[in-house]
């Protein structure tokens, strides 16, 4: 039961968190063209457009967007434009030339 409510109160951060701007940011800092990120969310590009142009989409559409998206390491708050997480993809491609690799546990 806890996990249920867990999973939906994620979902509405995701879903009020995420915005047609930073559709459009996110996907600019990827270098991601529509077709790209269609391919990728499984969205339709039309929803796409429809999104970014400030149109309401089914929820599950947004969350596809989102999840897709922070599945690239990109974090999004409001007011904000999207964010590199810390723990994202490609950040170091190898670890072993960091100046600080001895520092991990």
């Amino acid at each position: 039961m806890a996990s249920l409510a867990m999973k939906i109160t994620l979902e509405r951060i995701a879903l009020y968190q995420f915005t047609p701007q930073h559709c459009a940011q996110a996907r600019d800092m990827l270098d991601w063209d529509m077709e790209r990120l269609s391919r990728e969310s499984t969205v339709s590009i039309q929803a796409i457009q429809r999104f970014e142009a400030g149109y309401e989409v089914r929820d599950v559409t947004r969350l596809a967007l989102a999840f897709c998206l922070e599945g690239q390491g990109l974090v999004f708050f409001p007011g904000f434009t999207p964010g590199r997480g810390m723990n994202i993809k490609g950040a170091t491609p190898n670890p072993m030339e960091r100046p600080d690799y001895a520092m991990i546990e």
